[in-house]
């Protein structure tokens, strides 16, 4: 019982609960690791007698929590509810953010929503300070009901990308889609920097940086000073235009898959070539500025960025006295590599204006929302947030999932966590400079697996997941953050709520207005009948789906082609034939309800044409009450193939395959902007009436 106490005072879980009425004990062994990970030694009784006193003692004599938060509007008259505990007479003191002063007794419901510094001063002499979130109520919501396209933005190709998808083909996307089809939204993958190698890891959920984009996405005709190169610099950047040209007709009329290495190889040279051309004054200015704006954040990352030049990317590797971003010697070979870190710095700069030029152009495109960025849970061990902010992140831990129906083994992902109490040590400034890096040229933000903001289930170095725990954080705090930042951005924020969610965490997100994700085919009545829900029965905070990058595409969905996949893979637990026969009944029953809700034609649950049956999921989903609708765009071509298969690597080509057609045939953004199908199903939304409030007890399971 001292290690299960020693535990729940850091927040360390000894016992989880996979399914209603089972409780599983964690291993003390995981709970000993997780806590040394905490700096907590529990690795004898006699150190967890002394840590566990420490403990009490440091609880016992707090004056204040290192992070103190402030909902505007939900405290009652008085202290708010984290201060209810100071001594009577204690004299408070508020340095506000943006200069001035508020001291006792502090006016709590006009204070201006913000980060701020706090200090008490107890009657016994005792002083503390922490950092004050004061946040709004609620984060921004949309102004009206929208439907807008999902797309993984690598895999759309137009004419003029490099063997891939870039950012000009987003500004295009949200331009056409906008002024075209209405669309409300654009929402693609993590944009976040890769780390390199060879190859690659083409995955955009384990990055090396979620705070800076990937100049991958850059389109290089669209630097400025592109035009004023001349002579040998044209003639090679020209020669560079033709080979991205290869790449390109290799990928849309080859069958060749996208090749992210191939791709960055030619950009990287070429924008080498560019950085020769001198910046216009005003340019050369917007650059200092955004230098100034990012700091040493910025300045960090484009160091690691010069170190992988040199050293390559596995950190281990290199010399000792690089492998602190503090130290001296990386100070000295900080200078040393001046110029490429320079180099580093511009390219980021570079990929912001691309960005914002996208977000600009969803914005005269009329969309209500805009782009909508994705952040991915968590980055590489060896990538440049974690070799930058070392201290924020748990030594020897990666996160994960426990076993479920699903998966019996867990799961590991490789991502090191952020540590809890060096979070709130730090008034969570790691956090809220990702935020607002993330938000500054966006709509909207999807957050995967929101749950993460609550607990995450830490996996020790050497133990398999099913021997991981969960960890948790502070909920309000993250929440708070996430509130403001997204506040001071005007951007909505939608969380990825699939999967285990433990009870209180999807009411949490909806009171602070943070919308979820359902998925058609995950919707059922799981407490009653089973079937599918009804589609006034689903929630209205949500983006309302048909699919996602991990799912099938509803083409495989309704043809069977995913479970024939699976089976080829070895991926299939059951017999073929049981797994066949399971899914048969599943697509059955959802057809023979769109039948009934007079959405498809025809009789009984026979297998309609494909594309009508497509159609007929995308008008279920305007009829319910979800405030966004996102029309996964693979599916307005019949493609069949998901971007990503969870549980393989070598096996398929995750995050390597353009969006094609029903015959396999990839098809280029200028082909979709001309197909009479897609343009047929983008507009079901906006013309299929549906309710304009969810009923009473509205609920997504």
């Amino acid at each position: 019982m001292t290690l299960a106490r020693l535990a729940a005072l850091h927040g360390v879980a000894t016992a989880y609960s996979p399914a209603p009425g089972v409780t599983v004990p964690v291993p003390d062994a995981t709970v000993v690791a997780v806590l040394g990970a905490l700096d907590v030694d529990a690795t004898s009784p006699r150190a967890i007698r002394a840590s566990l006193a420490a403990a009490e003692e440091a609880r016992a004599a707090r004056l204040l929590p290192p992070t103190v938060v402030v909902w505007q509007g939900d405290e009652p008259a008085g202290r708010p509810r984290p201060l209810a505990a100071l001594p009577a007479g204690t004299a408070l003191r508020i340095t506000l953010e943006r200069g001035g002063t508020v001291a006792s007794p502090v006016p709590w419901a006009d204070l201006t929503p913000g980060v701020h510094a706090l200090e008490a001063r107890a009657p016994d002499g005792r002083t503390a300070r922490a950092t004050l979130v004061v946040a709004p109520a609620r984060v921004p919501q949309p102004a009206g009901r929208a439907h807008g396209v999902l797309v993984q933005l690598y895999s759309l190709l137009s004419a003029r990308s490099w063997g891939m998808g870039d950012l000009g083909d987003l500004r295009e996307l949200a331009d056409w889609a906008g002024r075209a089809l209405g669309a409300g939204f654009v929402q693609v993958n993590p944009l976040h920097a890769a780390v390199p190698g060879t190859p690659t890891d083409p995955s955009p959920y384990r990055p090396s940086s979620r705070r800076f984009p990937d100049p991958v996405h850059l389109r290089v005709e669209d630097v400025p000073e592109y035009a004023y190169a001349s002579g040998a610099d044209r003639a090679e950047l020209d020669a560079l235009v033709g080979r991205a040209a290869e790449l390109r007709e290799g990928v849309l009329r080859k069958g060749e898959l996208i090749d992210r290495d191939a791709v960055w190889v030619l950009k990287r040279r070429a924008l080498e070539i560019l950085r020769r051309v001198p910046l216009g004054p005003g340019r050369a200015a917007a650059l200092r500025d955004f230098r100034a704006g990012q700091g040493r954040a910025l300045e960090d990352h484009a160091t690691w960025c010069a170190l992988v030049e040199r050293h390559g990317a596995d950190r281990s590797q290199w010399p000792e006295d690089v492998r602190d971003p503090r130290s001296a010697g990386t100070a000295r070979v900080r200078a040393e590599l001046a110029d490429r870190v320079d180099f580093h710095c511009w390219l980021a700069w570079l990929t912001d204006r691309q960005l914002a030029d996208a977000a600009r152009a969803a914005r005269e495109a009329g969309m209500g929302v805009g782009i909508v960025h994705d952040l991915a849970v968590g980055v590489h061990p060896d990538g440049a947030d974690a070799w930058a902010q070392q201290d924020a992140y748990a030594a020897g831990m990666s996160v994960g999932a426990p076993p479920d129906a699903f998966n019996a083994r867990g799961q590991d992902w490789g991502l090191p966590p952020w540590r809890p109490d060096a979070l709130a040590a730090s008034g969570y400034a790691p956090y809220r400079e990702l935020l607002r890096s993330l938000l500054r040229h966006a709509g909207a933000l999807r957050i995967d697996h929101v749950m993460g903001l609550f607990r995450l289930w830490w996996v020790p170095a050497g133990l398999p997941p099913t021997d991981g725990t969960y960890v948790r954080y502070d909920a309000d705090a993250m929440l708070a953050v996430l509130v403001l930042e997204a506040h001071r951005a005007g951007a909505v924020v939608i969380g990825e709520d699939l999967g285990t969610v433990e009870p209180g965490v999807r009411e949490a997100l909806q009171r602070r207005g943070v919308f979820g994700t359902s998925v058609l085919w995950f919707e059922r009545d799981w407490a009653g009948t089973g079937r599918p829900l009804p589609p006034e029965a689903w929630r209205a905070d949500c983006v309302a789906t048909a699919t996602t990058h991990d799912l099938p595409s509803t083409a495989a969905r309704l043809t069977g082609d995913h479970v024939e996949l699976r089976h080829r893979l070895g991926l299939l637990t059951r017999p073929l034939a049981d797994e066949r026969a399971d899914d048969a009944r599943e697509v059955a029953e959802w057809l023979t309800y769109l039948r009934k809700l007079g959405l498809l034609d025809g009789e009984g649950p026979e297998r309609p044409d494909e594309e009508a049956a497509i159609r007929a999921v995308y008008r279920f989903l305007r009829r319910t009450p979800a405030r966004m609708t996102g029309i996964w765009l693979p599916d307005a071509v019949g493609d069949r193939r998901p971007q990503n298969l969870p549980g393989t690597w070598d096996q398929y080509p995750n995050w390597r395959l353009p969006v094609a057609g029903a015959d396999g045939r990839p098809v280029t953004l200028e082909d979709l902007a001309a197909s009479p199908r897609l343009r047929a199903l983008l507009q079901e939304p906006a013309t299929e009436p549906r309710p304009l409030t969810a009923p009473p007890g509205a609920r997504c399971v």
